[in-house]
């Protein structure tokens, strides 16, 4: 029998050893639906090592046998010469069936090598499957079975992978050695040859060949040796190519008709908002440690409980808010072609909010809380001033648009001012002690905290969509007729649906049914909103490449669909049943809250800011933000969507609620990484915001050239004045 099929049947072989082990233990053990039983592993762990040396032994064994192949051949000078002549004659069509058939037998080889790797695996997975299926109650599976005889055997075998793959590059380093040894004496051979070679036809031969290796076009083979002049200025040639691995972006232009007070009130909200986005999610990202390492402090203002709303009201109130609130100063007066009505009643929500989140974070970390309602922990007092702000600017929004000299009001201030009056109201249930008692409590709770993303959020930053969208892709919006639609549906559907988050509770049945109904109906806005903001995007797709705002709003839209319909799903009881109370509500806060929210939010400032300034941040670090923030919300999202469906199934099975914390151990680590991407792409942010508004600035040579001349001419010649 031949070497290679010794090797393929040799892991055959090892496939049904370590398949025995489970296939026994399935037999011997009573049937049921689930087990934890870890017989053979010793096995296990010995058949991979037998697949590793077999391995290795036949990667050997290849290198050997070529190396003497290549040894043994000997043929005459002029078989030699025969054999060069059918080379060098070979036609192209002949050349690439010989390549295609080199690349296929190696290919085929590889293929059979691959599948029966695939079959011992496959039928190791197929007896450790039947083994967990049929076997129940937990019996002495021998020594091997024990937990640190497993870890140790785990903690063995490392070293020994290791020590094989060291092997296998120890042993490969040498045959490339005698490879190269081999080159060199074909290299002496090769020297010898050319010099008995007659000089004369050597030199002109390599000089001919040389010639034509060398010869390049001049590039004026169809223009000419004449200097191009362009006398209509038609041709832009961009010198300031920037850094070689970042592809350009467009420019934003600046606004020179933009007031000076707003712009700076606008730049204090983007300012103070980011300083509670890295404030807030450092926290977060402390919180997120703690799943890790929840010993990391015994503090008690440092505790999970303290800190926990410390970090959502933060980036809820201080930055989410601020900048939602910044753009919209922008918007309003924009949209309606007048100026802001009160610059100095903007000042004034800018700092009530602020000290809002200052006094509320004080008291959460001193622990004076509003009893552990999500989302409205801060007591009353101090959202008082959060309310004053948030009616402050609802006058000065009204008052803008009432001056307006546009007849229609753009569909942008309806998402705006709506949002400012439903955050009103909703403040006021959610603290009016009136019907705070028993049940009433609890209803008034997901009313708010629901309302609270839907409709204060979500519904502002749709707004922004509303104006930004359109005007980076300098297109109008799709369907004014699909943004109104999307409007009165959001606003019928999304004030119903607060309680899908206390199915199964004490609250009135017919209630739970009206907010499963609800969250069904919100997907009319959320397929007419996503319709209308894809369908703006036809036919300027090819714009995303060149701007780097255009895919923060990709990103946020895509989220939008999917996030929403998210929720949709989780209100049914079925899935309710399984997800409620697990991370699975945490990571759909999070795909909502940041994939959507966030995404708009830094698409509208990165939008604005360079038209206030007049500069640009670097490329290379929007980049950095952007790719670290979604990748980071995937590796924070999705292990534990994935993770706390299985916890909920547990809980299902009746497992005991320990073995559902210790099996989430691995995503909580998972939550841990993604967080911290995401707070570095936060970093990257405030950096960006810093290099659009700081002082300092690059010197243009040729800008500067020019206004020295006119101030030169002023100079020279006052009447010019």
């Amino acid at each position: 029998m031949r070497p290679k099929n010794l090797i393929r049947c040799a892991l055959l072989l090892v496939g049904l050893i370590i398949s025995v082990p489970y296939a026994v233990q399935a037999q011997d053990q009573a049937p049921s639906t689930f087990s934890f039983s870890l017989g053979g592993v010793g096995l296990s762990l010995f058949g991979l090592l037998l697949i590793l040396l077999l391995f290795a032994a036949r990667s050997i064994f290849k290198r050997v046998k070529g190396l003497r192949f290549k040894e043994g051949l000997k043929f005459t000078e002029k078989e030699r010469e025969k054999f060069t002549t059918y080379l060098d004659t070979l036609n192209s069509q002949q050349i690439d069936s010989y390549l295609h058939r080199l690349r296929s037998g190696k290919d085929k080889n590889n293929l059979k090598l691959l599948q029966v790797v695939f079959l011992t695996f496959a039928l190791w997975s197929i007896s450790c499957f039947s083994a967990s299926a049929q076997t129940s109650s937990v019996k002495d599976s021998g020594v091997l079975g024990e937990g640190g005889i497993i870890i140790t055997m785990v903690l063995i075998s490392i070293p020994i992978i290791a020590g094989i793959f060291i092997m296998i590059i120890k042993v490969m380093n040498g045959l490339n050695g005698y490879k190269n040894k081999q080159r060199e004496e074909e290299a002496e051979r090769f020297a010898t040859y050319l010099k008995a070679l007659p000089e004369d036809e050597v030199k002109a031969a390599l000089i001919k060949r040389k010639q034509a290796l060398d010869y390049k076009l001049t590039d004026h083979e169809l223009s000419g040796n004449e200097i191009a002049y362009d006398e209509k200025g038609l041709v832009s040639i961009n010198k300031e190519l920037g850094l070689p691995v970042v592809s350009l972006k467009k420019k934003a232009i600046k606004r020179p008709n933009i007031d000076p007070d707003l712009a700076k009130l606008i730049l204090w909200f983007f300012g103070t908002a980011t300083f509670w986005l890295v404030f807030g999610t450092t926290v977060g990202e402390y919180l997120g440690i703690k799943f890790v390492a929840p010993d990391a402090d015994h503090i008690s203002w440092l505790s999970f409980g303290r800190l926990r709303p410390v970090h959502t009201n933060a980036v809820f109130w201080g930055w989410a808010s601020l900048a939602m609130l910044g753009l919209g100063h922008y918007i309003v007066p924009r949209v309606s072609n007048v100026q802001l009505f009160s610059v100095k009643l903007g000042w004034w929500t800018l700092w009530l909010i602020n000290i809002t989140v200052v006094l509320g974070s004080l008291c959460l970390m001193a622990g004076i809380n509003n009893g552990g309602g999500e989302y409205r922990e801060y007591i009353w007092p101090v959202m008082l001033l959060f309310g004053v702000a948030l009616f402050l600017t609802l006058i000065n929004f009204l008052k803008t648009i009432a001056r307006r000299t546009t007849r229609e009001i753009y569909i942008a201030n309806w998402y705006i001012v709506a949002s400012v009056i439903f955050a009103i109201v909703i403040s006021l249930v959610a603290y009016i002690p009136i019907w705070q008692d028993g049940l009433g409590e609890t209803i008034v709770q997901g009313y708010y905290m629901h309302q609270g993303v839907g409709m204060w959020f979500m519904l502002f930053t749709l707004g922004i969509v509303y104006y930004f969208l359109p005007q980076q892709l300098n297109k109008p919006i799709y369907s004014y007729s699909l943004g109104i639609l999307a409007f009165w549906t959001q606003i019928l559907f999304y004030t119903l649906i607060g309680t899908h988050h206390f199915v199964f509770s004490a609250i009135p049945w017919w209630l739970q049914t009206v907010a499963i109904i609800g969250s069904m109906g919100m997907v009319i806005p959320v397929v007419a909103g996503t319709t209308n903001f894809i369908m703006t995007f036809k036919g300027a797709w090819y714009k995303i490449k060149s701007s780097y705002t255009l895919p923060f709003f990709l990103v946020g839209i895509i989220f939008y669909f999917t996030g929403s319909l998210q929720g949709t799903a989780e209100a049914f009881r079925s899935t309710n049943l399984i997800w409620h109370f697990t991370d699975f509500t945490v990571a759909h806060s999070h795909l909502t809250m940041y994939g959507i929210i966030c995404f708009f939010v830094w698409a509208g400032i990165y939008a604005l800011v360079p038209r206030l300034t007049g500069k640009e941040a670097p490329q290379i670090t929007i980049g950095a933000h952007f790719w670290l923030a979604l990748i980071g919300l995937m590796f924070y999202t999705i292990p534990l969507m994935y993770g706390s469906t299985l916890k909920g199934l547990m809980w299902m099975q009746n497992k005991p609620f320990l073995d559902s914390v210790i099996m989430m151990a691995p995503f909580w680590l998972w939550r841990a990484i993604g967080g911290s991407l995401m707070w570095c792409s936060h970093i990257f942010f405030a950096y960006n915001l810093y290099k659009m508004i700081s002082l300092g600035n690059i010197v243009d040579v040729r800008q500067e050239a020019i206004t020295q001349l006119d101030k030169d001419e002023t100079i020279n010649n006052p009447s010019a004045q």
